[in-house]
């Protein structure tokens, strides 16, 4: 008999190390704040829960007074909250849980930028197969796409939306994919020596045929005019992204996206993935920003963590993130002016160049040049090589110059003029209201930056002006985009100027491995990269949102920590996806061809849009 290894050995089945506490409820807020004290005081014993966790303030409220509270805190002079940033919620299917508490929470942040204050409002929803809760569409138009993104991907009735319409999934799907009890989902392949093996009968099925469905016209839309699809193939469409157009000859009508080509799946995946292994997810979002999608991520969780990060990383960070905010914008100028002229192909070449040389850089720190995952938990993949600042300084003398010639050649044209000025025009409160962020905002007369207004990553030890433009249309947010370039060149001179030495990651060995000299000489450090490498960080119980100030607006992570090494529920704030909202209210009344205007103005990646 063959000398091996027994089939079921005794290690694999002894109980887990892990805390049996685990999977743990994250903490109530604790103590208050003055708006906190304000609204308990409004609303009394409706309020289940209210106070501080993390720095961040924290309201839970009974649901049959989420839309008064949101009314109070949006209405009340002294809370002013004007925006709805972000919206999810949480299946606490597998949490320990009381007896009666509801499954579904849903999760709201609201920003005043008047005060420059935070709020989270946290509301259970009545029932836990077909959850329901209040729209706040009526106060916050801004609410209308994360709340259908929580109908079609939790299962989540908002009562009273203006539309109650899947808008990723398709429209017959019987699922809702981010629900604790639907599986993640991918098809194991089955191994056998023939294809006559029965495991192979159900090779290559899918969970629904695949077969062609009419599509239905969106609501408020007439077969009396014309109704034609612009996209997924269009190339100003810039991805797979369909927009259904309703025109009167050469004037759109009505215009509705229909989103979900993609099925990236980044927050399913996320929540089955542990926290040092997610960051390579992050650059495949926007994939034009992979080091500013790296720094929302690992700073959300360094959040949890309560994680001091090293001066020199801290810095390190900065610098490649004002590079890759350069980088978008470099490409979303050349591709812009290549759709709104036909004849910008000038401009796509020279931005093209620039951003090369910007690429180059990036490939010197971490061998890559698009998705990069150079940014890790506890600082910095690796140290800065020599060569690295020298090539950096000889870039960053020569940027303004070429940011000029480019507004030589673009700012006074007639066509580019023409074809921006007084289009895609947004009012101040119209970007409040629908939680538009980044130039979008900024374009409109909203003076906020995240970087300046709600510090993260060292933000305040730097002195830079943030663009602000006062008409709202697509010229004032290129004038913005133009600008902010030029301040992140300011940026990057003073981070140089100011580098210090020091480590470039943490040395807290239960967050970051040990230099790899130590394995050989240190038990206990090859125990903490054993321990790491499989079985990952264990993040405390809690949850927060951090938001940072990506190339195209607020790029924000919420998780939900039950204390394992893996998120319980990891929800992503694209920019581009909420941005996206404003195209309807762009493009009613202009003409068809100025849909490509809006779209360039909009500035989206399609990674950043689907889930």
């Amino acid at each position: 008999m063959l000398n091996v290894s027994p089939r079921f050995r005794e290690y694999e089945v002894l109980p887990s190390l892990n805390d049996p506490e685990i999977p743990a409820l994250a903490p109530m807020p604790s103590g208050e704040t003055e708006d906190t004290k304000r609204i308990v005081e409004r609303f009394g014993e409706d309020i289940l829960a209210a106070g501080e966790h993390l720095g961040q303030q924290i309201v839970y409220i009974k649901p049959k007074r989420l839309l008064e509270l949101a009314e109070f805190a949006h209405d009340d002079p002294a809370l002013s909250y004007e925006a709805l940033v972000d919206m999810t919620a949480v299946d606490r299917l597998k949490l320990p849980i009381a007896q009666g508490e509801a499954r579904f929470h849903t999760v709201y942040q609201l920003r005043s930028y008047s005060r420059k204050r935070h709020l989270m409002i946290i509301s259970p929803a009545q029932g836990d197969e077909n959850p329901t809760v209040p729209s706040l569409c009526s106060v916050y138009a801004g609410a209308n796409w994360p709340e259908r993104e929580a109908l079609d991907l939790l299962g989540i009735t908002f009562a009273d939306h203006p539309d109650p319409r899947r808008i990723l999934m398709p429209a017959h799907w019987p699922y809702h994919p981010l629900r604790k009890n639907i599986p993640v989902g991918g098809e194991e392949v089955p191994f056998g020596l023939t294809w006559d093996d029965p495991q192979f009968e159900t090779f290559g099925k899918q969970i629904l045929p695949a077969e062609s469905i009419a599509p239905t016209l969106p609501p408020g839309m007439s077969l009396e005019n014309m109704v034609i699809n612009m996209g997924p193939h269009h190339p100003s469409t810039h991805g797979v992204l369909r927009l259904v157009v309703e025109l009167d000859g050469e004037t759109v009508l009505n215009i509705d996206p229909d989103l979900g080509y993609l099925h990236s799946g980044f927050e399913k995946s996320g929540e089955s993935k542990r926290y040092k292994d997610f960051v390579f997810y992050t650059d495949r979002m926007d994939y034009l920003s992979g080091m500013l999608n790296n720094l929302g991520y690992v700073l959300t969780v360094e959040k949890l963590l309560g994680l001091e990060i090293p001066a020199r990383a801290r810095v390190i960070r900065v610098i490649v993130c004002e590079l890759q905010r350069i980088a978008s914008h470099l490409f979303w100028l050349g591709t812009h002016a290549m759709d709104v002229s036909g004849t910008g192909m000038g401009i796509m070449m020279y931005a093209t160049r620039e951003r090369e040389r910007i690429l180059d850089l990036f490939e010197m720190v971490c061998g890559a040049r698009i998705t990069l995952s150079y940014i890790r938990i506890g600082g910095v993949w690796k140290d800065l090589p020599p060569a690295f600042l020298t090539n950096l300084r000889e870039l960053i003398a020569v940027l303004p110059g070429y940011f000029d010639d480019y507004e030589r050649i673009l700012t006074d044209s007639p066509v580019w003029r023409e074809r921006l000025e007084g289009i895609g025009v947004l009012s101040r409160a119209d970007v409040m209201n629908m939680g538009l962020t980044g130039p979008m905002l900024r374009g409109s007369g909203v003076d906020w930056d995240l970087r300046r207004d709600m510090p993260y990553a060292g933000y305040e030890h730097y002195d830079f002006k943030v663009p602000v433009q006062p008409a709202g249309d697509s010229f004032a947010r290129y004038l913005v985009r133009m600008e902010e370039m030029r301040q992140s060149v300011r940026i990057i001179q003073q981070a140089m100027a100011n580098l210090p030495d020091g480590l470039f990651r943490t040395d807290d060995r239960k967050v970051g491995l040990p230099p790899r000299a130590e394995l050989d000489v240190s038990m206990e450090a090859l125990i903490h990269h054993f321990k790491l490498m499989t079985e990952g960080m264990l993040v405390p119980p809690g949850m927060t949102y951090q938001g940072i100030e990506s190339s195209k607006g607020e790029h924000a992570y919420y998780i939900y920590s039950d204390g394992s090494a893996v998120p319980y529920r990891l929800h992503v704030r694209g920019p581009s996806f909420n941005n996206l909202f404003a195209i309807g209210r762009m493009c009613k009344g202009g003409m068809l061809s100025d849909v490509v205007t809006n779209i360039g103005s909009i500035d989206i990646v399609l990674g950043d849009v689907d889930r």
